[in-house]
């Protein structure tokens, strides 16, 4: 039988390494977009053309989409749902505000802010961390 000692300082380190993973893991959750009340499920390829200025009613509702400002959690969104980088999103919207064919969605500092707008105004939505989600919120994708 072999005996293995741990010396104090060693343990120090594989705990706290052991956290940071967990916490890293939590970073990586999924995104999920919510959106008011009055929506219903949408597809990936409706938030690509909602996210891009293409498409601005889905069933006879104003669709008002906002994002988070940049962040992991944004470019994790932007790489899951629109299948693009934040520098290529910001290039995208200043062509495109540049040719007269509208503005990019508006920006919220943080999750809560999302929320809080997305549950108030009829046709918003938005995306939080997985993690985020509590009962009562409308999640339109995932």
């Amino acid at each position: 039988m072999i005996k293995t000692t741990i010396k104090p300082a060693s343990l120090r380190i594989f705990v706290a390494t052991g956290l940071l993973l967990v916490a890293l893991g939590d970073a990586q959750a999924g995104v999920v977009v919510i959106g008011h009340a009055n929506l219903g499920k949408l597809d990936s390829r409706t938030m690509q053309r909602i996210y891009t200025g293409k498409v601005v009613e889905v069933d006879g509702v104003n669709i008002i989409a906002v994002n988070i400002e940049s962040g992991p959690l944004r470019e994790r969104f932007l790489h899951d749902f629109l299948n693009q980088s934040g520098e290529k999103y910001k290039a995208y919207w200043t062509v495109r505000r540049y040719i007269g064919k509208g503005l990019p969605p508006r920006e919220l500092p943080s999750a809560e802010e999302v929320v809080r707008f997305v549950q108030s105004t009829p046709g918003a939505i938005g995306y939080i961390d997985e993690g985020d989600v509590t009962p009562g919120l409308n999640v339109i994708a995932r």
